[in-house]
Order: structure tokens, then C-alpha cells, then sequence
């Protein structure tokens, strides 16, 4: 999640993403309740967080598209992600000390298993990239290229892909024994560099990019209320970040955001963008409060949901600014 304020669009999409990320953690609560909060407010719910599941996948394009080219991930960004992992990770056990009946210490035993409070697996997965950035740097592909790579590995040979069989005969996903989610993490990392790096003439591909992108929320959304009548209950199935709907709406949104608003700079997107580490790792902390001690609304899905991402992207950036007076090298914030 680091920033380079120089490329307008890469702020742009990074304050999106950190927004999304909101959005996700807002929006899960209804979304999980299944029709016991009325037919309506689950799919106003859906569609928000449908649309929002490409955030982390961004982050991981983000980060290749600056690391994976000839800017390398040195030493003060390892440093960076350490210290970011240990401070939100003591914000967490202060949290949950304060807080919850959640039991701190037992956390803090498995923290190298898993992240002290669930968002925080972020920084785990990306100091794989950062590790392997020193070793790659990607060149100039075809648009034909990318787009065979994307259909093979991210839709065709995906494990996540829905199981698709005639007869005895299993047509999809094509076995090419892919196995786990870090191979997806790393193939966005790549594809956030080499789609960075493409030349997509022709004022159509925004409008193109924004379908697809478009497209890919309505199937996933339908695809979850699909999943949940043949579950009983509710299922992550189309939710999956490594899941190929989501790669493609993904890579098409950051498409879009390339070609859309390659020089343009809005100052709100700035603004989140500069503070979207802190507002990351605090944001959590803040919808769990907030729905654990009830300042929420839940009886009005559509307007609780509304309060509680502007609240908390709000109180957000508060804490991140308070923060960065105190961090003057960024190291957390």
C-alpha cells in the first residue's frame, strides 16, 4: 500500500479500493443474515459489497504495478510492512483487552499462524511480493497476451472457478494444479504491472472496461443469491477474492481507472489515498465497535450501512491524521 503521489490514477484507485475495503466490513454483517432482513435490504447489501470485492485485489495490482517494474521493494518497505503489522497488531490486543470479551492472549499465541484481528491478514500476504519484487521486473506484453493469461488462469484453470461437468467428464476448472490463493495474490501483482504498462489506444476501452467491470458485479451478485438458495445459507462461493469474477472485474476497473483518469487528481480521492494505510488498519476496529455496542441502526439496513461507512471512514481518517503528526516518517501511516 505504498503511494506515489505522481500517478494520479494509481491515488485515485488506491482511495477506491481503501473505500471498498469499508464497504466490505459494512456491508457484511446484512449480508451473512441471509432474508432475515428482508428481501430488499439483502440485495441492496449484496450489491455493495458484489461490488466492492475487487478492493484487496487492487491493492495487490497497486503494489506490482510500483514494485514489479525497475523500482525495486527495499529495505525501508520490509521495515515499513513490519512495523505497520506489529502497531495495528497492537491496536488490536489494546482493543480487544478494552473492548471484547476476546481473549488477547490467546490471539497473540498464534500470531504467526494468523493476524492478530482479521483485516491484518493484508500485510501478511503482501511481504510475499514484496520478497519476490527484487527478482522480477516485467516488460511490454500485447493486449492478446494478457488477455489469453487472464482467460486460462483466471477463469478456465482458476480452483475457484464453479465446477462445470457433462456427464462423467469435468470441463472446468482445466486442472493445471494451481493450488491457494498466493498464486493469485502474486498473478494480480504481475497483471497490475504489465496492464499498467500497456498502451490501450482507443477512446471505447473506458467504456469497455466499465461493462465488463459492470457486468462481473450483477453475475457475482446473482451467483451469491444463487448459491444461497442451494445452500440454505449463505455462501462466499462468488465472493472469493481469487474467484475469476471477481479477478475480471478487477482488472477491468483498473483498466478503467488507467485510461479514465490517467492526469486527472480529485482532491477527496487524494486525501484518502494519502492516508489509506492508517485508514486500513484502523477501520476495523471502528465497524466492530460500532456494531458491538449499539450505535447502529439495524433496523434500517439501507441507512445503517450509509452511516456506518461514512462514520467510520471519517473516524478513519481522523486517527490517521492524528497519526501521521505523531509517525513525521510514515513508517505506520
Amino acid at each position: 500500500m505504498d503511494d506515489d503521489k505522481r500517478i494520479d490514477w494509481i491515488d485515485n484507485l488506491r482511495a477506491l479500493a481503501c473505500m471498498m475495503v469499508i464497504m466490505i466490513h459494512t456491508t457484511s454483517f446484512y449480508v451473512t443474515h441471509g432474508m432475515d432482513i428482508g428481501e430488499r435490504n439483502w440485495w441492496f447489501a449484496n450489491v455493495l459489497n458484489s461490488a466492492s470485492r475487487v478492493a484487496v485485489p487492487l491493492f495487490f495490482m497497486i503494489s506490482g504495478f510500483l514494485f514489479f517494474g525497475p523500482r525495486r521493494a527495499g529495505a525501508k518497505h520490509f521495515l515499513r510492512v513490519g512495523l505497520c503489522l506489529l502497531f495495528y497488531s497492537l491496536i488490536g490486543l489494546l482493543y480487544m483487552a478494552l473492548f471484547t470479551p476476546i481473549n488477547a492472549t490467546q490471539a497473540l499465541e498464534g500470531v504467526l499462524q494468523k493476524p492478530i484481528f482479521y483485516h491484518l491478514w493484508f500485510f501478511y500476504a503482501v511481504i510475499v511480493i514484496y520478497l519476490l519484487s527484487p527478482l522480477i521486473e516485467i516488460k511490454p506484453v500485447s493486449a492478446g497476451y494478457l488477455a489469453i493469461i487472464i482467460l486460462l488462469l483466471a477463469v478456465l484453470a482458476n480452483p475457484n472457478t464453479v465446477a462445470f461437468n457433462h456427464g462423467r467428464i469435468t470441463l472446468l476448472p482445466v486442472n493445471l494444479f494451481i493450488s491457494g490463493d498466493t498464486f493469485y495474490y502474486f498473478l494480480y501483482a504481475v497483471l497490475g504491472r504489465a496492464v499498467g504498462i500497456l498502451n490501450l489506444p482507443g477512446k471505447k476501452i473506458p467504456a469497455i472496461a466499465a461493462a465488463i467491470f459492470i457486468l462481473a458485479v450483477v453475475l457475482v451478485a446473482v451467483g451469491t443469491k444463487r448459491q444461497m438458495i442451494i445452500n440454505g445459507d449463505f455462501a462466499d462461493t462468488y465472493y472469493l477474492y481469487c474467484g475469476p469474477l471477481v479477478f475480471i472485474g478487477a482488472i477491468s476497473l483498473f483498466v478503467f481507472f488507467k485510461q479514465a483518469f490517467g492526469h486527472r487528481s480529485f482532491p477527496l480521492l487524494r486525501l484518502i489515498s494519502r492516508y489509506s494505510l492508517a485508514i486500513y488498519g484502523f477501520h476495523a476496529f471502528i465497524i466492530h465497535f460500532i456494531r458491538t455496542h449499539g450505535l447502529d441502526f439495524k433496523t434500517l439496513p439501507p441507512l445503517d450501512i450509509i452511516y456506518v461507512f461514512m462514520l467510520t471512514l471519517l473516524l478513519s481518517l481522523l486517527l490517521a491524521a492524528g497519526v501521521r503528526r505523531i509517525d513525521a516518517r510514515r513508517w505506520v501511516s
